[in-house]
């Protein structure tokens, strides 16, 4: 259906792809693995004419073609949703819904009716029961994911891409999202499936095609290879999918909350200790990020006490926070966390630039080299420091987020979903430097929706239900269905 002969792509003296050829089967779906920076993404965007090609030749049911932009190919039948979600904070569902849709920009006079009642269908398909008219920015990063997976469907595409769809969903909307896949699948619609998640590409797909490096490195069924296997393609080295001992630092109190409530939270209470990791889990709406936001001076704490190294802590804004000591690594590292036009060495020290300036003059020299090191201990990937910080894999972004706060030398950190859409190599880098920061001393909260990452990672884990702490517990001897017992509202005897 759609065919690919020794695509080649390069961004200045950066090669993303080397002679990849690839081939997409009607009625497929197909897994596109590799880590971040392997050329998943940027072999998708040239497929749908979003990025050009240097070399190659692209094949539609064996007719070359030769996009002349998005428009060219979203006409030709294909449609992809992006990691990086393109979508508009400023105008409603129904107003996202229909851009770049010929069937409903047929008109230059918009009639809100006609729009809100096409937009329906579209997303009951993907279980969202909203009003189309309400603006996309009072939405939560999971439900912008569905928006955008249903602006794909409203396309009536004959060949989607779905880069990383389930990154932000919970359990039973990837369950939704896997029944519509197969009722696209039983029509004929080809389907490009780039995910790190290897049980749900197991699930899944019918082949698995390994990237790294730029290259095609292996194309299979899934009945021909393994989980373990594909990772092997993919990094080029083991790695460990299970964690060491996980051993307290001090257990010295350093952070408590006593029944905190804000405009999301009803008194909540928990003890941070030094050199603990704090998991925090629960379903999308139940409070996990708006902790983050308590303990960052973002949302005003209405009731109950906060004490930091025994002093009353109650931030007025993010800038008394980091004063404190505290950090909030956010969930989106697109819309709240990196500038993604300004350069990696920018981003990085953005948040401790008064270190580096001396009335209004920056050191650029002290600045670079302060860059530079925290780049190095988060393990980051990257040319030049002075490349904008967009041209960076997801995972390299990540890592630069993460080395932005760790400038600021925190003794909290509170880290939300660090490893929503990253591959697994870059998934085990942070995994590593978690533990080391806690080792060290420092106070981390770790959000996930991953139940055994946090299982894995986490020394206790608080499970918390609309807006409540349902329980704390023990992550060595929890279970996944303990903390869904809980995130679900059942209380249990671990709790």
């Amino acid at each position: 259906m759609l065919e690919c002969r020794n695509i080649h792509k390069h961004y200045g003296g950066v090669v993303a792809l080397k002679g990849v050829s690839w081939k997409l089967l009607p009625g497929e779906v197909h897994a596109l693995c590799g880590e971040n920076g392997a050329g998943k993404s940027t072999l998708a965007r040239i497929l749908c004419g979003i990025t050009a090609r240097d070399e190659g030749a692209i094949l539609l049911e064996g007719r070359p073609v030769v996009w002349s932009g998005p428009v060219a190919a979203r006409q030709a039948g294909l449609g992809i949703i992006l990691q990086e979600l393109d979508l508009f904070a400023h105008l409603s569902i129904a107003e996202n819904l229909a851009i770049g849709n010929a069937r409903l920009e047929a008109s230059a006079w918009v009639s809100p009716t006609a729009l809100n009642d096409a937009a329906r269908p579209l997303l009951h398909d993907v279980g969202l029961e909203l009003d189309p008219a309400s603006p996309l920015g009072s939405l939560s990063v999971s439900q912008w994911q569905l928006v955008a997976i249903a602006r794909v469907l409203g396309l009536d595409a004959k060949i989607i891409f779905m880069d990383e769809p389930t990154s932000a969903l919970t359990d039973d909307a990837v369950e939704r999202l896997f029944g519509l896949i197969r009722r696209l699948k039983a029509r004929g619609v080809a389907i490009a499936y780039v995910s790190h998640k290897m049980n749900e590409i197991f699930r899944i797909c019918d082949r698995i095609s390994v990237m790294r490096d730029g290259e095609m490195i292996n194309t299979a069924t899934c009945a021909e290879t393994s989980i373990d296997q594909v990772i092997q393609q993919m990094v080029g080295r083991a790695v460990t999918t299970t964690r060491g001992e996980k051993i307290l630092a001090t257990g010295r109190a350093l952070l408590e909350a006593r029944q905190v409530s804000t405009r999301k939270l009803r008194d909540v209470s928990f003890t941070l200790a030094r050199g603990e990791i704090l998991g925090v889990a629960g379903l999308v709406g139940s409070g996990r990020s708006e902790v983050g936001r308590a303990l960052f001076g973002l949302s005003p704490v209405t009731d109950g006490k906060i004490t930091l190294e025994t002093s009353d802590y109650a931030p007025r804004s993010p800038h008394d926070a980091v004063a404190r000591g505290v950090a909030l690594v956010p969930e989106d590292r697109q819309r709240e966390g990196l500038i993604p036009g300004m350069s990696i060495r920018q981003n990085a020290t953005l948040a401790s630039l008064s270190k580096y300036s001396r009335a209004s003059w920056i050191d650029r020299g002290q600045e670079a080299a302060a860059s530079r090191e925290a780049l190095a201990n988060c393990r980051t990937k990257f040319a030049d420091q002075e490349l904008p910080v967009r041209s960076l894999s997801g995972g390299n972004q990540q890592k630069v987020l993460i080395g932005k706060w760790l400038l600021t030398h925190p003794k909290v950190c509170f880290f939300d979903d660090p490893t929503r859409g990253i591959d697994i190599g870059a998934k085990d880098d942070i995994y590593r430097l978690v533990a080391e920061l806690a080792g060290k001393g420092l106070g981390v909260i770790w959000v996930s929706s991953e139940l055994p990452e946090l299982l894995a990672n986490a020394h206790r884990i608080l499970v918390l239900y609309e807006g409540r702490c349902l329980g704390i517990l023990d992550a060595l001897s929890a279970t996944q269905e303990d903390i869904m017992r809980l995130a679900t509202g059942h209380r249990n005897s671990l709790s």
